[in-house]
C-alpha cells in the first residue's frame, strides 16, 4: 500500500496542472489519488475527492470531465479563464468562478478560480496572479471536524480564502496612498505622483468589479435548492458575504480619498503654476520700465529732452531704477513676489 501511494504521488507531481488530488474520510484523507480513479474514489459512500489544478490543459480537464460527468460549457470556461464571477448549475453540479486578486511589482494584478462541486468532489482550477490553496487545504486537514462536513465546506473555506486576499490588497494600497497624500499636503508632490493615484484608482475600479459579484454567488449559495450545500452552511457563506461588503465598502472609501487627493493635487499644481505666472508678470512689469525708456531713447530724433545735458544719463538711471524698485516695493506688498 506505502509502495502504491509513493507511486501515485510521484504521478500527482510528474503531470503538469496538478497540485494536488487526494480522497478524504471523515475530515482526514486517506489516499493520494491519480484523477483516473477520482471518480471511483468519489462515489464511495462518505469519500470526498478534493482535486486542485493550476493552469491545466484541455487534455488533464477533459480526464477531469470524464471523471465526474462535468458539463462541456464549464469545461470550456474553465479553460478559457476571463470570466465574470458566477455560479451555474449544471444538473447535480455546481460551477463558480471568483477572481483572485494580489499585489505585484505595486500593480493590481487578477486571477481566476473555477470550482466544480458535486456529490463527493471538489475541483479548484486556478488561472493567473492567484496565493496557492495549499494552506487552505493544510487548514482544513488540521480541523477534521470542519473537513467532514463535505464538499459544501471545502466550497466555503476556499471563496473565504479568495475573499480575505482582498484585505491585504486594499490594506497596501491604502499605506500608499497615505503617503502620497503626506506628499501632496506638504507640497513635495511630483507628476508621478498624480499618475499614481490614476492608476490606482483604476486598479480599485477592477478590484471592485472582481469582488462585488461574489456577493451575488453568495446569497444563492445561502438560499435552499442547490444541490450539496446543506442549510448549516449558510451561515457561513453569509459571512464571507460580510467579508465582501466590507471590501466593497474599503473599496469604495479608498476610492474616494483616491478621488480627493487626486484633486488636491491638481489644485496644489493650479495654485503653484498661478503663483509662478504672478511672479513671472511682476518681473515682466519692472523690467518693462527700462526697456521702455531705452526703446524711446534709442528712437532716431534729433532734438529729444536732456539729450545734451552732461547729467541727463544719471538722471534716466535714476528715473529707471526709482521707477523699478517703487514697482518692486508695491508688489511685494500684495505678495507677487
Amino acid at each position: 500500500m506505502a509502495n502504491s501511494l509513493r507511486l501515485v504521488s510521484v504521478q500527482s507531481k510528474a503531470t503538469p496542472g496538478i497540485v494536488a488530488s487526494a480522497a478524504y474520510v471523515g475530515g482526514r484523507r486517506v489516499a493520494e489519488i491519480p484523477i483516473e480513479e477520482a471518480g471511483e474514489w468519489s462515489r464511495k459512500p462518505g469519500h470526498v475527492v478534493w482535486i486542485g489544478l493550476h493552469e491545466p490543459g484541455l487534455d488533464l480537464l477533459r480526464q477531469v470531465q470524464k471523471e465526474f460527468a462535468l458539463h462541456d460549457l464549464a469545461i470550456e470556461d474553465a479553460l478559457k479563464a476571463h470570466q465574470r464571477p458566477k455560479l451555474e448549475q449544471y444538473g447535480e453540479a455546481l460551477f463558480i468562478v471568483a477572481r483572485t486578486a494580489q499585489m505585484l511589482d505595486g500593480r493590481i494584478a487578477f486571477g481566476e478560480t473555477h470550482l466544480f462541486v458535486g456529490r463527493g468532489y471538489v475541483v479548484s482550477v486556478r488561472h493567473g496572479a492567484s496565493t496557492s490553496y495549499t494552506p487552505v487545504r493544510e487548514r482544513c486537514e488540521a480541523s477534521p471536524a470542519d473537513l467532514s462536513g463535505g464538499e459544501d465546506f471545502i466550497l466555503y473555506a476556499l471563496l473565504d480564502f479568495i475573499v480575505d486576499n482582498y484585505m491585504p490588497v486594499v490594506e497596501t494600497i491604502q499605506a500608499e496612498v497615505e503617503q502620497i497624500e503626506d506628499s501632496i499636503l506638504a507640497e513635495t508632490s511630483t507628476p508621478l505622483h498624480v499618475q499614481r493615484l490614476y492608476q490606482l484608482r483604476r486598479d480599485l475600479l477592477r478590484l471592485r468589479n472582481a469582488a462585488v459579484p461574489l456577493v451575488e454567488v453568495c446569497r444563492r449559495l445561502e438560499q435552499p435548492g442547490l444541490p450539496g450545500i446543506d442549510s448549516s452552511m449558510y451561515p457561513l457563506f453569509r459571512d464571507v458575504s460580510d467579508h465582501i461588503r466590507r471590501v466593497q465598502e474599503e473599496i469604495e472609501s479608498l476610492r474616494e480619498v483616491l478621488a480627493f487627493a487626486f484633486e488636491t493635487s491638481l489644485m496644489i499644481g493650479q495654485a503653484q503654476q498661478t503663483e509662478i505666472t504672478r511672479k513671472l508678470a511682476a518681473w515682466a512689469a519692472i523690467l518693462a520700465v527700462p526697456t521702455a525708456v531705452a526703446g524711446i531713447y534709442g528712437m532716431n530724433f534729433e532734438f529729444m529732452p536732456e539729450l545734451q545735458w552732461k547729467y541727463g544719463y544719471a538722471l534716466v538711471l535714476m528715473v529707471i531704477a526709482t521707477a523699478c524698485g517703487g514697482l518692486y516695493w508695491r508688489f511685494r506688498q500684495k505678495h507677487w513676489l
